[in-house]
């Protein structure tokens, strides 16, 4: 029988060091617009909605073909919400009138580098090794086992000195995580009350593949490294 799905876009309104972040016009429309669009073009959901607090992200979102049923909460909205609270959140507004959904997608508003092809890529490898969570991932550039911390204004030293000797090639590899989408076992991340559990998958992606956005030197980066993709 074929799963319900349905993608999530978080979107506050309250973004703080770069205003209006998540309705920013980005090489020709709002950021947003990839991720609704992603997830429309995948046709893997039955719903692709906005969470968001905000009537003119809400009015774009719904412009660009997603749907906004209702606004967030207060509590959701906060800065210390975290995804997991907006998704909880809008499961059980869902489940209140009687739409339950098996696969939840999670997409970030700011994440045009999300693709149709990686979202379907992610949802093929949860069903197939049966993972709670599926999330891109990114490779360190340099091993992470020879960090090093500051002591004082100049002074530093290793964070683990054990470490400080070996090769970088015989360091064990360690990745991060690429902040574009996460899918979810929704029945599962409800029991667990958590979004990454210890039965979750990466996708592997390339540092091209993704820019974290957070100030304008972010933002013109994210818009050349689309461009050269």
């Amino acid at each position: 029988m074929q799963s319900r799905n349905i993608c999530i876009i978080p979107a506050r309104g309250g973004s703080k060091r770069i205003p209006r972040k998540n309705i920013k016009i980005f090489l020709g429309k709002p950021i947003i617009a990839y991720s609704i669009e992603a997830a429309i073009n995948s046709e893997l959901f039955d719903e692709v909605m906005v969470s968001t607090d905000d009537d003119e992200i809400a009015e774009i979102a719904i412009k660009f073909g997603a749907k906004v049923p209702f606004l967030r909460s207060k509590n959701s909205s906060s800065d210390f919400a975290t995804t997991f609270d907006v998704v909880e959140e809008v499961i059980k507004c869902y489940s209140n009138i009687n739409l339950n959904f098996d696969y939840t997608c999670c997409i970030y508003p700011c994440a045009p580098f999300a693709t149709k092809e990686k979202i379907k890529q992610g949802f093929e490898l949860l069903i197939k090794k049966k993972f709670d969570c599926i999330m891109p991932i990114i490779e360190y550039g340099h091993p992470i086992q020879r960090a090093l911390i500051q002591k004082s204004k100049s002074k530093i030293d290793y964070l683990n000195s054990e470490f400080k000797l070996t090769r970088s090639q015989d360091l064990e590899k360690r990745f991060y995580d690429a902040g574009q989408f996460y899918w979810l076992n929704t029945l599962v991340c409800l029991q667990k009350c958590s979004i990454f559990t210890d039965n979750t998958g990466g996708i592997l992606i390339s540092e091209l593949e993704a820019q974290d956005i957070d100030n304008s030197t972010d933002w013109k980066l994210a818009e050349f490294k689309y461009k050269l993709l």
